[in-house]
């Protein structure tokens, strides 16, 4: 398993938000942390990346404690983070933003990116190669943010609710993207509230509500359960 959390208990000053969180991703696999808005998802997101540290419990990641490794540890030993609000370099062009996440590919079987392969799988930036960030809507700056965090050759991707606030199209459009992206051998631990756009990626889900993982099963198994996508998903 390249991912293991377990136990993780997380607060943020005297409020205590995970509760004993575990979840695992296997190599290659694409797994979703699905819940409700406030339910826990972005500081597992940032618990896992060393932007907050539990307090309690074990991050594993290709068999490493971390422990209180910082977020650039994590990301030397490759470990790509997508935040939830985007952060690109606005007064910079879109290739300059890409050329700024460039590093050598960690993992030898990964096939380095590079921009020509990144305007392959994102055909829009092609076309906004030389646009400033800044300038881009808000689905192409989520596009740019994901293609720069892909510059890095990530063994893991980290992306933390990567649907929200994107028109419905653009939605389809990087719900393809990540499929290629799984085909490549890509592994990825999205979180998200967009039900229909984490199942239609994922091969797995895990629930989480108030800070505690509630379900975990194949996203077979969470379609056919109407209970828990009532009690735990649905707003």
């Amino acid at each position: 398993m390249i991912l293991e959390v377990t136990n993780i208990n997380t607060f943020y000053g005297t409020s205590h938000i995970l509760f004993d969180v575990s979840l695992g991703v296997e190599r290659g696999e694409v797994v979703c942390l699905l819940g409700r808005n406030g339910a826990g998802k972005t500081t597992t997101m940032r618990s896992i990346m060393g932007l907050t540290y539990p307090r309690s419990g074990s991050v594993r990641f290709q068999d490493l404690e971390l422990g209180k490794k910082p977020a650039y540890e994590r990301a030397k030993r490759g470990m790509g983070f997508v935040p939830d609000d985007r952060r690109v370099f606005p007064t910079l062009t879109v290739r300059e933003n890409l050329e700024i996440g460039m590093k050598g590919a960690i993992d030898n079987e990964q096939e380095p990116w590079t921009i020509e392969g990144i305007y392959e799988l994102f055909t829009d930036l092609k076309r906004l190669d030389s646009h400033q960030g800044g300038h881009l809507s808000g689905g192409e700056q989520q596009m740019l943010t994901i293609a720069r965090t892909l510059m890095g050759n990530p063994t893991l991707l980290l992306m933390d609710e990567p649907a929200e606030g994107l028109a419905p199209l653009v939605v389809k459009t990087l719900a393809e993207q990540v499929g290629k992206l799984e085909e490549l051998g890509q592994t990825i631990l999205l979180s998200e509230q967009n039900l229909p756009f984490a199942l239609g990626v994922s091969e797995r889900a895990y629930v989480i509500e108030k800070g505690t993982i509630r379900y975990q099963g194949s996203i077979d198994e969470l379609e056919a359960n109407e209970e828990v996508k009532k009690r735990y998903l649905m707003v």
